[in-house]
């Protein structure tokens, strides 16, 4: 990909978990907060405050600006820990457990991922495993940046180029997709506004049908 506009980092994350999410947020710049994403915003309020410091003998760098250009893509660090020979090593910071179900935790090993390979670009070193750290938890869970996890997120820029550029808002999720992340989702209740009310999907549906009887007097 060359002469493209770069996509966010955590567009691949909210990709995903989500494709309609994901354009929610990156194509119709919406948001709303829930206690999930009050709580996240709190843990990088605290570490992503640029600079550089020294943790066990080695250098880290705080909130540091990634890019690549082929893949399209642009973001930060949380931190990047580099170790005495110059490779980088990306930590993720996530709210929550690391004993996540293993397809959202895929959502984290993505993002974590592109961040790996940013890191390649810009340094012309290999980036073989970086880390995702859990707020709950408080522990690190490594993640082998293999051959598999590099092809997911080359796949995953481009569907989520192509998905910005249609302009379209994907279907919403259904059947165990649906029940496992919707309940969630921040912005369930913008996403499916027929949902948030009993009744008001047939009461909606009805709004299109010359026939019905919406109890309306003549």
């Amino acid at each position: 990909m060359q002469d493209i506009d770069p996509i966010p980092l955590s567009a691949l994350q909210h990709w995903a978990y989500c494709p309609r999410q994901c354009a929610l947020i990156h194509l119709e710049q919406a948001f709303d907060d829930n206690l999930h994403t009050l709580r996240g915003n709190a843990l990088h309020a605290r570490v992503d405050q640029p600079g550089v410091l020294s943790e066990r003998g080695a250098r880290v760098e705080r909130a540091l600006p990634l890019w690549h250009d082929a893949l399209g893509l642009i973001g930060k660090a949380d931190a990047v820990e580099f170790e005495p020979d110059g490779t980088p090593y990306p930590v993720e910071y996530k709210q929550g457990s690391r004993n996540k179900a293993a397809e959202i935790a895929a959502c984290d090993e993505l993002q974590l991922a592109a961040q790996a390979l940013c890191l390649e670009a810009m340094t012309g070193r290999k980036v073989p495993e970086a880390a995702l750290f859990y707020a709950s938890s408080k522990r690190r869970r490594v993640v082998a940046i293999d051959a598999a996890l590099r092809q997911r997120v080359a796949e995953a820029s481009a569907a989520v180029h192509a998905l910005l550029d249609s302009g379209q808002l994907p279907p919403p999720l259904t059947g165990s997709l649906a029940a496992q992340r919707c309940k969630n989702c921040s912005l369930h209740d913008r996403c499916q506004p027929e949902t948030a009310q009993p009744g008001g999907a047939p009461a909606i549906q009805a709004l299109f049908d010359p026939d019905a009887d919406l109890g309306v007097m003549p």
